[in-house]
């Protein structure tokens, strides 16, 4: 990167509760990667979001007493032109979106959930059009700009970027941080003292190696009867038999999988009672703008952590740091697979243990892939190479193939239900497959 006195940042979808968060994480990171020029982009559905969100960001940055200047926008463009990094985390649809992503599968006997399965196939129908289009802005106005995607799926997001545009861009999620920290928590030491392995792709990965101080602890986890996972996903436990046989560690989506008949008939239940978890959100959000609006509000609320999220801004800022100044430390992100694993293609994403230099991350091969992670982890990846084309296609016998190839959609027939109900449901949103 350059050195330049002060960096550009525009955040797409800078009206999202989030922010203060990624705020939080710029003011304490500010003299390793000062960052002078904020832009917070929205959309003019998202406006009066916006202004309540840029309000509270200003605020915090006054409090700091940190040069750091914070705009906000509707005009996409303006933020973008001459930024440095380009930070997406956006939600095409709102939340009223997300509820039927969750909803509608469930009531096809299927899991409803905003990144896994039908639901978080429509997201990415939905969203990877749009992503493409702010590409095509940051390649014109920004073309040395890093984009950091935060947007889910995110993998299916990253993968679809570098398919399909020139733009450098990386996926992050805060799953892998939150299991880091849960190690470190765990053993009692500091985060620098972990180093966990992670094998597979986004929203889909195994911990194969879990190291202290260069030790090995994987097999005194899986013994163990402290779990790992997260406020938005079902609190249904594992199996420890399971555990100790399958000899690593599933990220806690993976219950989706494993775990199928129970991880359903929690949702249902929750969609008969207090709604799914995109309606939780609803009320989450709400309650967290009351309090944004609040003048006297000078920092990130505590109640943002009910959000679910956890750390995202601190994979965020760790990431443009290390892009700043080429750390060459570790983090695991989503990036392009080259030849790691050879039972992917080449340019699917993947994510993975990286090294980040100044000149982008660079993937660690992993030590050790359980063979019998690898089936699930292609049949997933082949959904998502579909259902990615779909997107950018608009053709529905794509997306046909795609929901019926996913190992949670059961048969043709539930698959092809849901594909008609949910494309309906989401027309506004998909003008790529409504083009006449």
């Amino acid at each position: 990167m350059n050195n330049k006195p002060g960096l550009k940042l525009a955040v797409i979808g800078g009206g999202s509760s989030y922010t203060p968060e990624l705020v939080e994480g710029l003011i304490q990171g500010y003299h390793d990667m000062p960052v002078a020029e904020l832009w917070l982009v929205d959309i003019e559905a998202g406006k009066m979001k916006l202004d309540i969100v840029g309000n509270l960001a200003r605020r915090m940055v006054r409090k700091a007493g940190i040069p750091m200047e914070v705009h906000l926008t509707l005009n996409r463009r303006e933020a973008i032109k001459d930024a440095d990094f380009v930070s997406t985390q956006i939600r095409v649809g709102l939340l009223e979106a997300r509820k039927l992503d969750e909803h509608i599968p469930i009531r096809h006997g299927v899991v409803g959930q905003e990144t896994t399965g039908p639901g978080g196939m429509f997201k990415a129908l939905r969203t990877i059009p749009v992503i493409l289009d702010i590409c095509r802005d940051i390649e014109e106005l920004a073309p040395n700009a890093w984009m950091l995607n935060f947007t889910n799926p995110a993998g299916m997001i990253t993968e679809a970027v570098t398919k399909y545009s020139r733009v450098k861009t990386v996926g992050l999620c805060n799953s892998p941080i939150n299991f880091q920290k849960f190690l470190a928590e765990v053993y009692e030491v500091d985060e620098s003292r972990v180093l966990p392995e992670f094998v597979g792709i986004n929203h889909l990965h195994w911990v194969t190696s879990a190291q202290v101080d260069g030790e090995e602890k994987l097999p005194e986890i899986l013994a163990g009867d402290r779990e790992h996972s997260a406020k938005n996903v079902p609190t249904v436990g594992w199996d420890s038999d399971f555990l100790r046989s399958l000899g690593a560690v599933p990220t806690y989506y993976l219950k989706y999988y494993y775990m199928m008949t129970e991880m359903y008939e929690e949702m249902k239940e929750a969609l008969g009672q207090d709604g799914t978890r995109a309606d939780v959100v609803s009320r989450v959000e709400k309650e967290l703008f009351e309090l944004y609006k609040d003048e006297k509000l000078e920092e990130k609320p505590k109640q943002l952590e009910q959000r679910g999220g956890a750390y995202y801004s601190e994979a965020a800022v760790k990431l443009m740091r290390s892009l700043y100044q080429g750390s060459n430390d570790i983090q695991t992100l989503n990036v392009q697979n080259g030849r790691i694993y050879d039972f992917l293609p080449e340019d699917a994403s993947i994510e993975i243990n990286c090294v980040v230099t100044g000149q982008g991350p660079i993937p660690l091969m992993p030590t050790h892939v359980p063979e019998h992670v690898k089936g699930l982890l292609h049949a997933v990846k082949t959904y998502e190479s579909m259902a990615i084309k779909a997107a950018v296609s608009g053709d529905r016998d794509l997306a046909l193939q795609a929901i019926t190839h996913h190992p949670l959609v059961p048969s043709v027939t539930v698959g092809k239900a849901i594909l008609d109900e949910m494309l309906a449901a989401h027309r506004a949103h998909l003008p790529l497959f409504f083009k006449d």
